[in-house]
């Protein structure tokens, strides 16, 4: 059967084939699709190093910047919780890189200016949508890390970083702060992950509303869910490891995953019958300075 997205804000609708509801149909996938999806990531990073190093950028700045507030602010314990809490906010951020890697899959040759036509998209409210959810999720993430650690150790200030990791590694309450804290930030990367997984390379894809990404990407976790708890917990391993020497990996890491993420979208979602064609809008009128201020009043015309 065929039907029409809905569209809100400035998406414009797409005609989708599907047996079912009309929404996008989601494959099951298996381990290997993963590791074929971080392979094709690592070569797209490859063919693109250049911007797409460019555009991850500000995660290393981010990171030192926060790890200066630390030394100045004494936020120490929150330096965890912020820079896991970047996770969250990377499907958004990681926007372009799905760009490039969608127009180098075409066969073109794109340069780093291409990832910011995403601004131009139509669907870019629908992306701001999630978007700001993501935020919020993050906010919200922060402020219950903080309140954990003041549950766990009062309101005293953390010491410098040798005597605050000593306490955290070899105390109870310290114990009791990691075990807590990782387990209630585990729920908010699950809720991340199943909003989020695939939502803007559909999005940018197929012009889906956000309301329709997001469940597309529940309906993929929902049937992928050992996967898809590979993929989460591959995510957060290598963005752990590319947090190590002061966050600097991440210039590496994040565009190779966001690449990746474009080709577990095309590995989990089946493409589209019909290919989406934007339509021509047709040419402003000219306006003249002496049709003022009639020109304003077009119902006068």
């Amino acid at each position: 059967m065929s039907s029409s997205y809905p569209h809100s804000g400035n998406t414009l609708p797409i005609v989708v084939r599907s047996a079912h509801d009309g929404m996008p149909t989601v494959r099951r996938i298996q381990m290997s699709d993963l590791t074929a999806s971080l392979r094709a990531g690592w070569e797209d990073f490859m063919a693109l190093p250049s911007h797409a190093i460019i555009l991850a950028l500000i995660y290393p700045v981010i990171g030192l910047i926060v790890a200066r507030l630390v030394h100045g602010y004494d936020i120490l314990p929150l330096l965890f919780p912020l820079a896991a809490g970047f996770a969250l906010l990377g499907p958004f951020a990681a926007v372009g890189l799905y760009e490039l890697s969608r127009r180098r899959e075409a066969g073109e040759s794109p340069s780093a200016s291409d990832a910011l036509s995403v601004l131009s998209s139509p669907s870019l409210g629908a992306m701001l949508a999630i978007g700001v959810l993501l935020m919020i999720l993050f906010a919200v993430w922060i402020a219950t890390a903080q309140a954990i650690y003041v549950a766990t150790f009062g309101y005293i200030p953390a010491a410098r970083i040798p005597d605050f990791l000593g306490v955290v590694l070899t105390t109870s309450q310290g114990w009791t702060l990691i075990l807590v804290g990782c387990g209630v930030g585990l729920l908010f990367a699950i809720v991340a992950l199943c909003i989020s997984v695939v939502a803007f390379p559909l999005i940018l894809d197929r012009h889906a509303s956000a309301t329709q990404a997001m469940t597309v990407s529940m309906k993929a976790v929902a049937q992928n869910p050992v996967p898809m708890a590979a993929w989460g917990l591959i995510v957060a391993a290598l963005l752990v490891l590319g947090s190590l020497p002061l966050f600097l990996g991440l210039a590496v890491v994040v565009p190779v995953l966001g690449h990746a993420t474009w080709h577990l979208y095309r590995a989990v979602v089946e493409p589209a019958t019909e290919t989406y064609h934007q339509p021509v809008q047709p040419p402003k009128p000219k306006r003249y300075a002496a049709d003022f201020p009639v020109n304003l009043m077009p119902w006068t015309k």
